[in-house]
């Protein structure tokens, strides 16, 4: 089987976002994290860091492969033949979006969307909530994979 992709808005810091990667291998036979980068919104990690971060935890799982790419997901997703893009959902706001970007980019590529749903125990730990606890010096221990 070809590798699949999350797309770069994947962030795999929060324990919701390994739970979905789990899921995933339970699914298909690899993964592949993509990492995009967008000069305009560089986030709280450099690129090089978040990408090595990544890289680090999942260095004992051969299923997983991370890959770095800029530009739009469907043009990365044709370029390693992913078979899917898969795409975490955790709240129907996240549904009703991902559901619309599936449309979108299955027009653009003519590539599927799975949406993955996540563990509803970890669905409220947002990626954004743990920067934010992060920023403001809280313990964010209790969130991480």
């Amino acid at each position: 089987m070809f590798p699949l992709l999350f797309p770069g808005s994947f962030d795999p810091f929060t324990i919701g976002h390994a739970d979905l990667v789990a899921r995933a291998l339970n699914l298909f036979d690899q993964v592949v994290i993509a990492v995009g980068v967008n000069e305009q919104k560089p986030g709280w990690m450099t690129v090089e860091k978040r990408l090595q971060a990544i890289k680090d935890l999942y260095k004992d799982e051969s299923r997983v492969r991370v890959e770095q790419y800029t530009g739009l997901t469907a043009d990365f997703a044709r370029t390693i033949r992913a078979t899917a893009i898969l795409r975490g959902v955790r709240t129907i706001k996240d549904f009703e979006y991902e559901q619309q970007m599936a449309d979108v980019n299955r027009q653009l590529t003519g590539i599927d969307t799975v949406l993955l749903i996540a563990n509803p125990s970890l669905a409220a730990v947002s990626s954004s909530l743990v920067r934010e606890l992060a920023h403001f010096g809280h313990d964010i221990t209790p969130y991480l994979p």
